[in-house]
């Protein structure tokens, strides 16, 4: 499966909660005074079961950069990293997402926008990719050529 750019796979071992962070409810107590908070909560669609599987990937625009129109054949969720990353996929709004903000896409809607917000500071974000079948990551729009 090729893996278009500005993509980079990325194996989390870990992740660090925000400093100050509320306890997300429900977590246990840390004995290493580690906080949690819950960062999105979002029902996903309705999926078979046999072949779950996700992929996380790490996605960085430089300053301006952007994605063409594409759509991603699995549920995604995403959490900013670094900068603003402006995006809108489906029928949902512009929208510009700021470190630390999280966001949802819907399976196979199209993504119409995926850019970096700012012309002057990079941007980064970790997208998760849960898929029940086996299929390409990121399909470009009809007529567009994946990047």
């Amino acid at each position: 499966m090729p893996n278009p750019s500005p993509l980079v796979l990325l194996v989390l071992l870990g992740c660090a909660p925000a400093p100050g962070a509320a306890p997300a409810p429900g977590a246990p107590p840390s004995s290493t005074g580690a906080a949690a908070r819950i960062a999105l909560t979002q029902p996903l669609p309705p999926m078979n079961g046999a072949h779950l599987a996700v992929t996380v990937i790490e996605v960085r625009y430089a300053p301006g950069q952007s994605s063409a129109p594409h759509r991603h054949p699995c549920a995604v969720t995403g959490y900013v990293l670094e900068g603003a990353y402006r995006t809108s996929s489906g029928t949902e709004q512009e929208r510009v997402y700021r470190a630390g903000e999280s966001f949802y896409e819907a399976p196979n809607s199209v993504h119409r926008v995926s850019a970096n917000a700012s012309a002057d500071a990079p941007a980064a974000f970790v997208a998760h990719f849960v898929c029940d079948h086996e299929a390409p990551l990121t399909v470009p729009e009809a007529g567009e050529h994946a990047r």
